[in-house]
């Protein structure tokens, strides 16, 4: 019984100092540098309207439909559009009939959205990306519905092309990735310049 007691004690004893460490000490750190190192991100990038109200995040895009709204990738979470908790990619492969669905289901949307508009519909428009969460459209994207937006708000296209161009996002350090347009960001700017 002594020996039960002997090993018993100290394993106890570094079960309730583990777990103080790793369940509460070091989650309590990293909580507390990253509100103070960095605050905006720590509390989900977000960002507020001109009244104070929430618009949405700069890291999870939105479900835009209006035709004078910048429109962002499909997302493939269900059952709801851009749903934080079923973040994940279609998995469907390029040969998979389902996929053709969508994307002719899409391309007839933006065509029926814009019938004026000749110019082939870049890719990101018609694909969900892996997360299915993604804000970010490519600048290519982002021209391709330049005129119907500027239209519908009755706005330059020229006005709309420079609110894409302060909008958009350099490759990450330089190298890694394409430059890109964040959609949330950039249909904040328009509401700004007209609510």
């Amino acid at each position: 019984m002594r020996f039960y007691l002997a090993t018993l004690r100290p394993a106890l004893l570094a079960l309730l100092l583990l777990s103080a460490i790793t369940g509460l000490a070091y989650p309590l750190a990293v909580t507390g540098l990253a509100q103070w190192l960095f605050p905006w991100q720590a509390n989900g990038s977000r960002l507020y309207t001109a009244d104070g109200r929430l618009f949405g995040s700069a890291l999870i895009g939105q479900s835009f439909t209006r035709p004078q709204q910048f429109w962002g990738r499909p997302s493939a979470t269900q059952p709801a559009a851009y749903n934080a908790a079923a973040s994940a990619g279609a998995n469907l492969g390029p040969l998979h009939p389902q996929l053709s669905e969508l994307v002719q289901a899409r391309i007839a949307a933006l065509r029926a959205a814009d019938p004026d508009n000749p110019a082939p519909i870049p890719l990101d428009l018609l694909t969900s990306s892996a997360s299915g969460l993604d804000p970010h459209i490519s600048p290519a994207a982002a021209q391709w519905q330049a005129v119907r937006v500027a239209r519908a708000r009755g706005l330059p296209l020229a006005q709309v092309q420079a609110l894409i161009a302060a909008c958009r996002e350099p490759r990450q350090f330089g190298v890694l990735g394409e430059a890109r347009v964040n959609v949330v960001r950039l249909n904040q700017a328009l509401d700004r310049l007209q609510p």
